[in-house]
Formats: C-alpha cells, structure tokens, sequence
C-alpha cells in the first residue's frame, strides 16, 4: 500500500489537470473497478427493469377487479352446473366446453373491468376508496389500459364463441357492451343507474346456462345449436332473476357506507339524495322480501327440491332482518351489516341451489 514515487496510489499515475482537478488514470486495478462498477450498474438497471415488469403485471391483473372476476366466474360455473344437471347429469365430455367457458368469461369479465376504469378514471381519482387503482393513480397510463381492456374482451368473447357457442359468446357481448355502455355511462346521471347496471351484473349464470345447454355429442355446433333454445329456457332466466333482485340491496349498502365518497366521485346514488336514508332503507326491505318468492323460483324450473327451499327461505329470512336493523338504525354498521349478508348469501344459495340439484340427479 505504499507510495510509487509518482505522488499518486500504486498503480495509478496522478496527472494535474489546467483546473487544477487531480484524475487519476491508467493501471490494471482501475480496469477491474471499471468492470465492476459496470456490472453493478448493469445489475441494477436488470433488476429496476425487473420490478418494472413485475409492477406492470400486477396493475394489468388488478386493472381487471379479480374480486368481481372471482365472483362473475362462479355464477356462471353454478349456471353451467345446474344447465347441466337439468339435462341430466354433468359428465366428463362436458368438460372441455367447461374449461373454455371458464377461462372466456374470465377475459370478458376482466376487459369489461378494465375499460370501465379507463373511463371512470377521472372519478376514480377523487375516491379515496378507487384513487389507487392502475389509471386513477397514474401508474398505468389510458392507452395502455384500454388496449388491455379491449384485449381482454376480444379473448374473452372469441374463446366463448370456439369453446363453448355463440350463444354464450352473443350473452358475454351483451354484458360487456351494457356495463360499459350503458351502466357506466348513467351512474353520473341518475339514482336509477344502479336498477339498470343489475341487468348487466344478473347475465353471468346464462352464459353458464347456455354453454351447458349447446353441448351435444358432436361438439360445440358452429351455428349454436340446443345453445338458442337454451336461452330461452326459464331454468336460465331464474338465475338471471335472483342476481338481478340480490344486486339492488347490496349496491344500495355500498352506496350508503361509502356515500361521501360517491359524491366526491360525481356519481348520483340514492344516499345522495336521501340524507335521512327513509328511502334507501324502505328500498333493501322491499327488494330483500322481493328476494325470497324469486330465490324460489329455480324449484319449479332449475332442478333443486325441498332441502334447497328450506335453505333459501333461512337465507332470505336472515337478509331481511339485516335490511330491517338498516331501517331502525340507519348507520354506517348497519349497512355494513347488509353488504356482509348479501356477500354471504349469493354463494350460499347457489352453492346449495347445485348441491340439492345434484342430489336430485342421482
């Protein structure tokens, strides 16, 4: 570590710039720091680049609301299910229509999601609820999330309509076009934007339905085959009824909770324009009793029996008391208390509407 009589470190030669900066040049040892240290830089940018993609891949995935995609696919496989064990019995050459309707409503649940953030992004930013999704904070920017949006949607109705039929396939494109189209576009509106978004929200089990129903021996028929009679069947339409009249109380708690938040968004909800909350409350009691008499429809049309009655009136019932403790109470717990139920119910029921129909079956 000793000096080289040059004034400089060993290996090194000192030489006296007209700025009078001394830069040290030339030697092996600073070969091997350069090479270090570019190593470490080209690290570095590999992994920053890494954490990029990986940032990316995790805003595309959350762009697409897997919360709602998890509960989208469900109805439709509990549609499916019941489609099938209606028509007596679900067996492995159903399987690959199955898998293909799976992964088609997935994609058009995804892009449906995603496009209805690119344009609710605006709004989204003024929520403290929605402010961190992928657009509303900046991190992805429109372009980008539209092309996935319409990516997703394209797959998912092209998947439907190879895997499973176009009559599923024409069902998921009604969804999309209506969610975007038609519900979004009126929540900055109108109150009564939440009675026509349950439209789009009640179709997911008759995608399910009708892929079940267009299996034959051959296949999936190009032109939809027993799919077009299936969608007609009041079997499906049952189903449509009970996420139909389930969506109204448990976005009407939603609203409730979170009306703060919806008028910092721009949005116009029923809690808006009702501070007491008489009407909001007077609303889930009628649409939660109007859920009992149409959760019992699938008896006489869908294939479930007696042990599937039973269930539905208990789960009704325990609904409903949740609505009424809204009504006395009014509070922010209350209406929790009618978000939980509605979550809990709609699996429930279905969960129970496919098991008793299966039993049936047998």
């Amino acid at each position: 570590m000793g000096g080289d009589g040059s004034g400089g470190v060993r290996g090194f030669r000192a030489d006296k710039k007209d700025s009078g900066v001394t830069v040290y040049t030339g030697g092996p040892e600073m070969t091997r720091v350069d090479h270090a240290i570019s190593a470490h830089a080209e690290a570095l940018g590999v992994g920053s680049q890494a954490t990029e993609r990986a940032g990316l891949l995790r805003d595309l995935v959350e762009l697409a609301k897997p919360g709602i995609v998890k509960m989208v696919a469900l109805t439709s496989v509990l549609g499916f299910a019941l489609s099938a064990l209606w028509r007596g019995g679900v067996g492995w050459g159903l399987a690959p229509a199955f898998v293909w309707m799976v992964v088609g409503v997935v994609f058009s649940a995804a892009g449906a999601n995603a496009l209805n953030q690119v344009i609710e992004a605006h709004r989204d930013a003024r929520m403290d609820r929605t402010r961190r999704r992928p657009v509303a904070s900046g991190r992805m920017g429109v372009g980008t999330a539209t092309a996935a949006g319409v990516v997703y949607s394209l797959i998912g109705v092209a998947v439907l309509t190879m895997g499973a039929g176009p009559v599923p396939a024409a069902v998921s494109l009604v969804t999309i076009v209506t969610y975007l189209f038609w519900y979004t576009a009126l929540k900055p509106v109108t109150e009564w934007s939440t009675i026509v978004g349950a439209f789009p929200g009640a179709l997911p089990p008759l995608i399910g339905w009708t892929a079940a129903a267009g299996i034959s021996s051959g296949g999936v028929s190009a032109s939809g085959g027993a799919g077009w009679s299936g969608l007609w069947e009041p079997g499906g339409w049952t189903l449509v009824a009970i996420m139909f009249v389930w969506q109204i109380p448990h976005f009407l708690a939603i609203g409730w909770k979170y009306r703060a938040d919806y008028a910092r968004g721009g949005y116009r909800i029923l809690a808006l324009e009702d501070a007491g909350g008489e009407r909001t409350a007077r609303s889930m009691l009628v649409w939660c009793g109007a859920l009992f008499p149409v959760s019992l429809l699938p008896v006489m049309w869908a294939g479930p029996g007696v042990g599937y009655a039973v269930a539905a009136t208990v789960l009704s019932i325990v609904f409903i008391r949740c609505a009424l403790r809204f009504s006395k109470e009014r509070s922010e717990e209350a209406a929790k208390g009618v978000f939980l139920a509605s979550i809990a119910y709609l699996p429930l029921i279905l969960l129970v509407m496919v098991a008793d129909a299966a039993i049936a079956s047998v």
